[in-house]
């Protein structure tokens, strides 16, 4: 490699420095393309800062992912290294936050989906990063959508799940305590980091933040319990996550195979083009269900295209496709409300004539996801491939025999109301404390027929509570767009 092929570079504004390197953007003068280059003297670099460069060329090299910052190519000369990166045009996510204070949870979780499918394609060629903070994870902006790019591998290194080391690596304020404490530690030390990061961005600061180094290493060893503010509010998957993650003790933290199925992460329903095929197959059958007076099954349908259509929309970058979607989010969400409204004065109806009926839910689609034929609000379950009502009596002396679960039924009952009143953020805190209350219980000694029932009942509501977070998504991306429009119709006034 030539030393003279730096020059065909022309550097610009420094963008930053570290420990042994300063970061410019510079511009091809061929071609006029925008890139980052990473300046390390020489003279400045000790061994082990030589061999980080060197582990991070040799991983740069590999890594290919959206979500991670390409390397296009690295040059020397007598003096300097060169690493020539791809340009991210909208600062870091430190700045972000800074410039921002606190971000919604909306926000937070479309960022931690990025960076979790970044982690993803790390952990499946063995890399751990090892100095994830959020300086360290770059933004683009198109068309006022982020994309945040995992940066900066100098202290990565290739680590299989159960392989541990003891070289101390990464930010003090971010790095795992078993890092800290000079103790082995594996790839989970990164999912510590990931927790501190989500910490911050929700709340505006680090859970330790401290003043020096010695303050922070005086509550790691003290084992300071880490607080989750009450404010702002957050959901309650969203905290179960955030305490998953900031286990002090490796062992007792969330897995990689955990996080990435986590459901407040929701991977599974992240914007990409199989994605999109699987909403539109999801919504044409929602239709179709819908024109054979299945409403039960197409309001289900309508749901489920819903959790693949909202982050979609949201990640669009075009201006006049994002529009397009929107228009198709609030048609599809309008009909599944006016479906649920449908089914529950049905279901109303039904039980005013039949009293002794228990709660009413959405009629389930059979083995070829059709609606069940007949009217059964009952409730149903599929054991073996045959499809059993949920009677009155069973529930009656599940309550009757056990305090937990009749206390689980009512407020289950009550989230039912609830949602049937629009009132979903409250019918959904509802369901869930009932799920709480009832998903135990699976595990105590009551007879099969028991807990058949009870499996039914909880398979119902989780259901419910479902279809629920994919109508609210998809309002409360309807509500964002529409402030942000309005905000910006009055800025051009």
């Amino acid at each position: 490699m030539s030393e003279a092929k730096i020059t065909e570079y022309k550097m610009l504004e420094r963008l930053g420095s570290g420990t042994y390197a300063i970061v410019y953007r510079a511009m091809k003068k061929t071609t006029k393309e925008i890139l980052a280059v990473k300046v390390m003297a020489k003279s400045k670099l000790s061994c082990s800062a030589m061999d980080n460069i060197i582990s991070e060329i040799s991983l740069l090299k590999k890594l290919k992912h959206r979500h991670i910052v390409e390397m296009r190519d690295f040059l020397w000369d007598e003096e300097n290294i060169y690493i020539l990166m791809e340009y991210c045009d909208a600062g870091n996510l430190s700045t972000y936050i800074r410039q921002h204070r606190t971000l919604d949870e909306g926000t937070c979780k479309r960022f931690l989906q990025q960076l979790a499918l970044a982690l993803r394609y790390m952990r499946q060629n063995d890399v751990s990063h090892l100095d994830l903070k959020p300086a360290n994870l770059l933004l683009t902006k198109a068309s006022g959508t982020y994309v945040l790019k995992v940066g900066d591998f100098g202290f990565a290194q290739r680590l299989k799940l159960n392989q541990e080391n003891t070289a101390v690596k990464g930010s003090p304020l971010y790095m795992a305590p078993e890092i800290l404490l000079n103790t082995s530690y594996g790839p989970t030390a990164d999912l510590w980091s990931v927790g501190v990061i989500l910490y911050e961005c929700l709340f505006g600061r680090a859970p330790y933040s401290s003043t020096s180094l010695h303050e922070l290493a005086e509550r790691i060893h003290r084992n300071d319990p880490i607080a989750i503010p009450c404010r702002p509010p957050i959901s309650t998957d969203c905290r179960q996550l955030l305490t998953n993650l900031l286990q002090r003790d490796p062992a007792r933290r969330i897995t990689f195979e955990k996080f990435f199925d986590d459901p407040f992460l929701d991977l599974a329903h992240v914007a990409c083009e199989e994605n999109l095929e699987k909403a539109i197959a999801l919504i044409n059958s929602a239709i179709e269900m819908e024109q054979r007076q299945e409403l039960g099954a197409a309001y289900r349908a309508y749901c489920q295209g819903l959790q693949y259509f909202v982050p979609i929309t949201r990640a669009e970058p075009d201006p006049a496709k994002r529009q397009l979607l929107r228009h198709r989010v609030l048609t599809y969400l309008n009909r599944a409300e006016a479906l649920k409204q449908h089914i529950y004065a049905a279901s109303q109806t039904e039980e005013q004539q039949q009293p002794n009926k228990s709660i009413p839910v959405l009629k389930p689609p059979d083995e070829r996801g059709r609606c069940i034929s007949g009217k059964n609000t009952s409730g149903t379950s599929k054991e073996g491939g045959i499809t059993e009502k949920l009677h009155e009596p069973d529930i009656a002396e599940l309550a009757r025999d056990y305090e937990i679960i009749a206390r689980g039924l009512e407020v289950g009952r009550q989230a039912a109301k609830e949602a049937s009143q629009n009132k979903l953020d409250i019918a959904l805190d509802s369901y869930t404390s009932a799920l709480g209350m009832l998903i135990p219980m699976l595990h105590q000694d009551i007879t099969p027929g028991q807990k058949r029932v009870l499996r039914q009942c909880v398979v119902q509501w989780m259901e419910e509570a479902e279809q629920i977070k994919s109508i609210r998504s998809a309002q409360i991306m309807q509500e964002m767009e529409s402030t942000e429009a309005n905000h910006y119709a009055c800025s051009v006034q």
